[in-house]
This record gives C-alpha cells, sequence and structure tokens, in this order.
C-alpha cells in the first residue's frame, strides 16, 4: 500500500497530478480540492489511496488524512466508485459532505454528478454513524485542541456516554489541557 507520495511536483492539472520520488513519476489522481490547495512549491507531500481494479491500478491523492479518510468511507457505499467518490471531494469538502450526512442532507449528496436520490440515501444509512470524527473536526477548524477534543469525545462515547452530554462536559472543561487524559479525567468528573 503507498499511504503517501513525498517528492517533487513535476505536472499539475484539476485532475492529475505527477510526483516524481526517486527517479519515478507516479500519475496521481485528485480532487480539485486538492488541486486548489496545492501551490507552486516544487516540493509536495500528498496522501494517496492505491485502488487495484481488473482493468487498472490508479493512485487517488489528498490534500490531508482527513479528506483520504471520506473518500474511503465513500467508496465502502455501495454505488459509489473511487471516481465518483473523487467527483464528490470536488464539489463539497470532507466537513460538508459529513454534515450533509449527519442532517440527512439528500438534496446535497444528489447534487453530485452520477448520484441518483436511492444512491444519497444509501449514503446517508451506511454512513451515519461513522461522521463523527468529521463533526467534531469541523467544529473549531482554527483551533490546535481538535485532536484532543476528539480523542477525548472518541473515548467517552466508547464509554456509553451520550455523544451530546459529552461534547457539553468537554466543551465545559475544555482549555489549555495538556493531554488526552486530562482532558478525559476532568470531563468524567462534570459527567
Amino acid at each position: 500500500m503507498i499511504t503517501y507520495l513525498n517528492g517533487r511536483l513535476v505536472e499539475k492539472s484539476p485532475t492529475v497530478l505527477v510526483v516524481e520520488c526517486g527517479g519515478i513519476g507516479y500519475e496521481v489522481k485528485i480532487s480539485l480540492n486538492t488541486y486548489s490547495s496545492i501551490g507552486s512549491e516544487e516540493s509536495i507531500k500528498i496522501f494517496t489511496q492505491f485502488v487495484v481494479r481488473e482493468d487498472a491500478q490508479i493512485l487517488y491523492g489528498f490534500k490531508d488524512i482527513e479528506e483520504r479518510e471520506m473518500f474511503n468511507f465513500l467508496v465502502s457505499v455501495s454505488g459509489i466508485g473511487p471516481n465518483t467518490a473523487i467527483l464528490m471531494l470536488s464539489g463539497l469538502s470532507p466537513s460538508e459532505i459529513a454534515h450533509a450526512i449527519t442532517s440527512e442532507d439528500v438534496n446535497t449528496i444528489k447534487g453530485v454528478k452520477g448520484i441518483g436520490n436511492k444512491t444519497a440515501q444509501r449514503v446517508i444509512v451506511d454512513l451515519k454513524d461513522k461522521m463523527l470524527k468529521f463533526e467534531v473536526s469541523d467544529e473549531n477548524v482554527s483551533s490546535s485542541n481538535n485532536t484532543l477534543r476528539f480523542d477525548a469525545l472518541t473515548a467517552l462515547v466508547s464509554l456509553g456516554f451520550d455523544k451530546k452530554t459529552a461534547e457539553k462536559a468537554i466543551n465545559k472543561v475544555m482549555n489549555e489541557q495538556s493531554s488526552v487524559e486530562l482532558l478525559i479525567k476532568d470531563a468524567l468528573k462534570v459527567l
């Protein structure tokens, strides 16, 4: 599995990058969101997902891990292939897709070319429970404590606490916590 490429950007178009690593040029299919986030720098690191089909082996590239995770969630839904997932990520950010799924906004998902009503509903049903991370990371995008917040919330939900109650407790005790453990302990005191 090729997890990321770190090399020299040789070619850039709205749908494809060519990244040279160790003398080999890798063609990487990308979304428009990834295209717009990549500047003109010569050195690049791009996260990838390698897809092997009967007739092709394709490397898909993403600006960050969250976009790659959303891609993997989307292709796990019956009726959505890698190209449709890239189309979705071209039109919507991962947090916008997550919000559309959690709020059951069929029209937003249906707005992507190639997705009909049944497929949009299937996306919502299949992925609604998996959107916790994207919901949390969307709340405070500029916060450096996003990872702490997400890890603490995930731990509290896995312990059986209601998500909304756990979020309120974390928000109440969230300040300059130095570790996930301290944040969880303080949130448990509130709960």
